[in-house]
């Protein structure tokens, strides 16, 4: 994957899971957050599989998107949501602070990079 689309991918991700924790305001993803995430998911052969769904599913919220089926990207997003829950609090917590990240800044960019390990294991 591109590093536009996981970005993408995890914004998308994180917006129904910060609805859910309605928090005042996110606290700052740092390197560390990612890195531990990350260690997180790939040491988890379930929680791995997850994070590889939502990557699926997110890729079909695209083709959505572009047919402007809004309906199915609502029922995506749903699942991605409930997938998301599996994946723990740090992950939850993490993309609640991806909100604040632009996407195109240096910040951004790097912590797009940090997940390349975990979208290897999906390349599988």
């Amino acid at each position: 994957m591109n590093l536009k689309l996981i970005v993408a991918i995890l914004l998308i991700v994180a917006l129904p899971l910060c609805a859910q924790a309605q928090k005042p305001s996110a606290a700052k993803v740092t390197k560390a957050d990612v890195q531990k995430v990350v260690k997180i998911i790939s040491g988890d052969k379930a929680k791995t599989q997850t994070y590889c769904d939502i990557g699926k599913l997110n890729e079909q919220i695209e083709e959505a998107d572009e047919k402007k089926d809004i309906k199915r990207t609502e029922e995506l997003s749903q699942q991605i949501d409930a997938l998301g829950k599996k994946l723990g609090p740090e992950y939850a917590a993490l993309m609640d602070g991806l909100q604040e990240v632009d996407p195109e800044s240096e910040d951004g960019k790097q912590i797009g990079l940090m997940f390349e390990p975990l979208d290897k294991l999906c390349a599988r």
